[in-house]
């Protein structure tokens, strides 16, 4: 069986989706699938072999096709439709003739002009689409689509979806990678953190609904001996917070780290924290956060906004969820679980206990499994 997923990303990028992206071809191929990722040529600052950036095994093909790529000049919204239709255009042309048993995407702009010639389009989506009229043809057609969220297919079928093609397969984790055996001063010193404090760990984009400045905003009611640490985030973003939480001295920001040191930098803290807002409908219903799994293998209590999204994999059992948006809430959230060993030594075994049912080479199965009914 071949697959050819479709993705309109630069790629490698220190963006998380990129990750996402580049496991479930292994993922893919791992199941015996021949997998062909196909990117658009773009310009890129990192020059890095894309297998290498990710620590990937070389075990699918990728290729990379013409797209007019003027996002630099910095017109958005010109030039990302440019972009988007002329990588949309060697799309159709480069599969318009080709023989292979699976159209995989999640970008739906390329499958719209697919959908007109071709009847084995699989679409994953990670947003409800807005001007949904515009896709609702790709929807239509499509042999499957691939939700990360059981609020997506909801959404998807209250638009007139069948039910019947919509599987939910959630984001996930390498398990592998993520289980080290480390201790939490054996990593401490690897990433030369302070050995005498208690800290509590961010990791990701610095976005609005990521919630990032609401655990920047709780670091003002924990004590002198919590530390709270900051890591992810693009160059621009970074430079923004930074500015922005300048006069907070238990805080440090650390910005985009190779994604190989995330297990070091889980494993070395006391609580992790997943603050998401509630004030856009992506972090509410839609998002299905990689960080969230990769949490939930460090044995570390995983402090969370009480969503319906994140609530889809985390519950009283796994995590202590608090309200969203809400420092003072979430700071209490934290002293909970450091002056409550046994409660975080509880939800911890049970979120290690539940994460591993969420494995890239599990969710690839899952899909193949739906495909092939």
């Amino acid at each position: 069986m071949k697959l050819i997923y479709i993705v309109n990303a630069r790629i490698p990028t220190e963006k998380a989706h990129g990750i996402q992206i580049m496991k479930m071809c292994q993922a893919f191929s791992n199941q015996g699938i021949k997998t062909e990722l196909i990117v658009p040529w773009r310009f890129n600052r990192i020059r890095e072999n894309v297998f290498d950036y990710y620590g990937l095994r070389e075990n699918f093909r990728i290729k990379k096709i013409p797209s007019l790529d003027i996002i630099p000049l910095g017109i958005p919204r010109i030039c990302f439709l440019v972009q988007n239709f002329t990588f949309a255009l060697s799309v159709f042309f480069y599969l318009i003739f080709k023989k292979t048993d699976i159209i995989f995407s999640r970008d739906l702009f390329s499958l719209w002009s697919l959908s007109f010639f071709k009847k084995n389009l699989t679409c994953e989506v990670h947003t409800f689409p807005g001007h949904f009229f515009l896709y609702r043809k790709v929807f239509q057609k499509a042999k499957a689509i691939i939700t990360i969220t059981q609020n997506l297919k909801n959404f998807l079928v209250k638009q007139g979806i069948s039910i019947n093609k919509i599987l939910i397969a959630p984001d996930g984790v390498d398990l592998e990678e993520f289980d080290i055996k480390e201790s939490q001063e054996e990593c401490r010193q690897k990433l030369n953190l302070p050995l005498n404090k208690k800290i509590i760990l961010y990791t990701g984009h610095l976005y609005k609904w990521k919630g990032a400045q609401i655990l920047a905003e709780a670091s003002k009611f924990l004590g002198e001996d919590i530390l709270v640490i900051f890591v992810g985030g693009t160059k621009k973003d970074e430079k923004k917070f930074k500015i922005k939480n300048q006069s907070l001295n238990n805080i440090l920001i650390f910005g985009h780290q190779p994604y190989s040191t995330i297990p070091y930098y889980l494993k070395a803290v006391d609580v992790l924290i997943l603050p998401n807002s509630a004030q856009e409908k992506i972090s509410q219903y839609w998002t299905s956060p990689m960080k969230m799994f990769e949490y939930m293998t460090a044995h570390r209590p995983i402090i969370a906004s009480d969503l319906p999204s994140i609530r889809e994999i985390l519950n009283k059992n796994n995590a202590i969820l608090v309200q969203p948006d809400n420092p003072s809430e979430l700071s209490q959230g934290v002293v909970k679980a450091l002056k409550n060993p046994d409660l975080s030594i509880n939800i911890s075994k049970q979120a290690y206990k539940d994460v591993q049912s969420y494995s890239w080479s599990k969710r690839a199965k899952k899909i193949i499994d739906f495909l092939n009914q």
